[in-house]
């Protein structure tokens, strides 16, 4: 599919009518396809990030008026973290409309966490670059939908909890090791071991550094608490 079809069908997958189309194409830009005249998605990205993070601020509070700060933070981290926003961009196929230079394109960019969570960011600056905050609103809520109403359940933060473990019987913070990497340059799969002081460790396997750390972490919890 044609650059300019394949923008315009993401549109449409967006529920977003476009007043001004460009800003969706320079949302869509990565910086190895910018050239003169053509802009990357850097700063829409930026812009982007803040938009997310004021919604769904605002719809946390407004789901529940009783939640403390503490309890806040975590359900919003899970939001609008990088994995989330790579996870509604692959659900809406921004992959396939993603303008990328040659060699991104060659070794699997459109399948790349980052830069799809980077677009996703910069798509939704589009959306309120081109008709303001409400309409920013409405395709956040509608594409981020069940996550928000489900958010308790993912935003347990596996590392910060066996950290809370460790601390209440006097032991030093877990320590996380890499001890393998697999897989090709472009999709590499990264192996995390933790250790605890007392010598309990697990260790996970996963996409990102962040994620392997996160699932070791959990596995380990689980087996010292035996809880799931």
């Amino acid at each position: 599919m044609k650059p300019a079809a394949a923008t315009t069908a993401l549109a449409g997958r967006l529920g977003h009518e476009f007043a001004r189309i460009e800003l969706l194409s320079r949302a869509l830009t990565h910086g190895s396809a910018s050239a003169p005249g053509r802009a990357d998605n850097q700063r829409l990205e930026f812009l982007g990030d803040r938009v997310l993070g004021l919604v769904m601020a605002e719809a946390l509070l407004a789901a529940d008026a009783c939640a403390t700060e503490g309890q806040i933070a975590p359900r919003f981290n899970a939001l609008v973290r990088r994995e989330t926003c790579a996870a509604i961009a692959r659900e809406i196929d921004l992959g396939a409309a993603l303008r990328l230079g040659r060699s991104e394109a060659t070794t699997g960019g459109r399948r790349k966490q980052a830069l799809l969570a980077d677009a996703m960011e910069a798509v939704i600056a589009a959306v309120y670059l081109d008709a303001g905050l409400e309409a920013a609103r409405a395709m956040i809520l509608r594409l981020w939908g069940e996550r928000i109403a489900h958010v308790e359940s993912d935003a347990r933060d596996a590392k910060t909890a066996l950290q809370e473990w460790a601390q209440a019987r006097g032991a030093p913070p877990p320590l996380y090791a890499e001890t393998g990497r697999s897989g090709p340059d472009h999709q590499p799969l990264f192996t995390i071991e933790v250790r605890l002081a007392t010598g309990e460790s697990d260790a996970a396997t996963a996409a990102s550094k962040r994620a392997a750390e996160q699932a070791a972490a959990a596995a380990l919890l689980a087996r010292l608490t035996g809880e799931p």
